[in-house]
């Protein structure tokens, strides 16, 4: 069965408990006030790969992904003092309302995760549809003494009343001191306690009424209130990206086994980051990369899927256009290769190669190692074509690149990037006239337009 690297417990655990048939996981959903980036997709291929290969097993995952349509975030990991809500400050700079931001956002990233194969998840509730399950949460939170309510009607969760505070990240109470995502508040009884809910003076489209006044909930309630409603207080695991780990993991975790007096998680697996060009993804750095960029680029968007894949999850990753492209190649060469071996007599798929790929699915989601089997079975010519057919479409059920997708389909004939054909020319006769190291540049050259040249005894080829 599946085992994956645990955050909490510092090592690889199997995350089926012993005879189930069903395991529930939680993801942390997007905040819908802007495009996800590539670097942010990477963090829902995690649950959608951990569902594929459980499915071979005979195990089914329920999801739930929640929607951050709620934006009162200073950095994407603190509550804002001040009360901004990104979803309002976008809604002004479009002049659209702040439920037409949320919803046309919420629409775009269920348009991109589509194109890369991520299969919907079960339950997405949206925190604003879901305030009435954070108010009856936070008032349970009171009334059981790890709550309390402040003068100017906000709530905050008291950090020492759950002694276990830290074991995710490793950032215990004892060590925590105020600065970065610890926020300094003199309403506070300790500097690490965060809101639940925070008053507002201002009434807007983001604050609502609740027994403490009018106000908004805090970033960390919405997945606490929601897992439990839509999961029960018993959930198998919760993934997410590294950088949630503190606070909102550690927040989160405190808040639900307060609630309900257990641990609710059973694991907790986190996602590495996406550098691009070797610089962190992010708006202030200039480098982000939509999946309509690589569109524009004229790439397949699963390529980006494939890109992923080339590295395990929780290990952090350099992309490149270089990559994507080199990916993109690979992509269109294995569906064709697919569409050719259909034409081939039937034959059984190669149990070898295909238990070997599953033991690196199920080894922590070694897709690098998965992926360089599925490349030795493409030239091993002692496998039928008929099998590595079989194999391979096997297999793509949990890779999600779409294998089968030019079967059928007339074959494509190659077009020369420009300039090309001039280049071939010229390498023929450098080599009829023996002067190889012009041979060797004029390859060279081909290669960086992304034309392969080989020799043989009846002259140069190229694909």
């Amino acid at each position: 069965m599946l085992r994956l690297y645990d955050t909490r417990t510092r090592r690889p655990e199997s995350i089926v408990p012993e005879g189930a048939r069903v395991v529930r996981d939680y993801t942390c959903g997007p905040t819908v006030y802007r495009y996800a980036h590539v670097g942010n997709l990477r963090s829902y291929l995690l649950p959608d790969l951990m569902r594929r290969v459980l499915e071979r097993r005979g195990v089914h995952v329920v999801v739930c992904q929640n929607i951050t349509d709620v934006g009162h975030l200073a950095d994407d990991d603190q509550i804002d003092a001040t009360g901004e809500d990104k979803v309002l400050a976008q809604a002004r700079r479009e002049g659209r309302s702040a439920l037409e931001i949320a919803r046309f956002y919420e629409d775009a990233f269920r348009r991109d995760t589509e194109k890369l194969n991520i299969r919907p998840p079960e339950h997405t509730p949206r925190a604003t549809e879901s305030i009435d399950l954070m108010i009856e949460m936070i008032a349970k939170l009171i009334e059981r003494g790890h709550a309390y309510a402040s003068g100017d009607g906000s709530v905050f969760f008291d950090a020492t009343s759950f002694p276990t505070y830290g074991e995710i990240s490793g950032n215990r109470l004892d060590a925590l001191k105020p600065g970065h995502r610890i926020e300094p508040d003199e309403r506070k009884h300790f500097h690490a306690d965060w809101a639940l809910w925070k008053g507002s003076e201002t009434v807007s489209e983001m604050t609502w009424d609740s027994p403490w006044g009018r106000g908004f909930p805090g970033w960390h309630i919405e997945c606490s209130a929601m897992s439990l409603r839509f999961l029960g207080d018993h959930i198998d695991v919760h993934t997410g990206g590294k950088d949630l780990r503190f606070p909102h993991h550690e927040d989160e975790r405190a808040q639900s086994n307060s609630t309900v007096g257990h641990d609710v998680v059973s694991h907790w697996v986190h996602g590495e980051h996406v550098l691009f060009d070797g610089r962190k993804m992010a708006k202030s750095t200039g480098n982000v990369v939509l999946l309509s960029d690589v569109e524009a680029a004229g790439l397949d968007p699963l390529s980006v899927r494939l890109a992923l894949l080339e590295h395990r999850y929780r290990q952090q990753m350099n992309l490149t256009w270089d990559t994507l492209t080199a990916a993109d190649r690979t992509l269109r060469r294995w569906r064709q290769q697919v569409a050719t071996w259909a034409e081939s007599p039937s034959a059984a798929l190669n149990k070898p190669y295909a238990d070997r790929a599953r033991d690196a699915f199920e080894d922590d989601l070694d897709t690098p190692q998965a992926l360089r089997v599925l490349r030795e079975l493409e030239r091993d010519e002692s496998v039928p074509p008929g099998s590595r057919f079989e194999t391979f479409l096997h297999l793509d059920h949990v890779l999600g690149l779409d294998l089968s997708a030019d079967i059928g389909k007339p074959p494509k004939v190659p077009v020369l990037p420009e300039g090309a054909a001039e280049l071939l020319e010229a390498r023929a006769k450098a080599r009829e006239a023996k002067d190889w190291p012009t041979s060797d540049r004029l390859r060279d050259d081909l290669a960086a337009l992304g034309v392969k040249v080989t020799d043989t005894p009846e002259g140069q080829t190229w694909a």
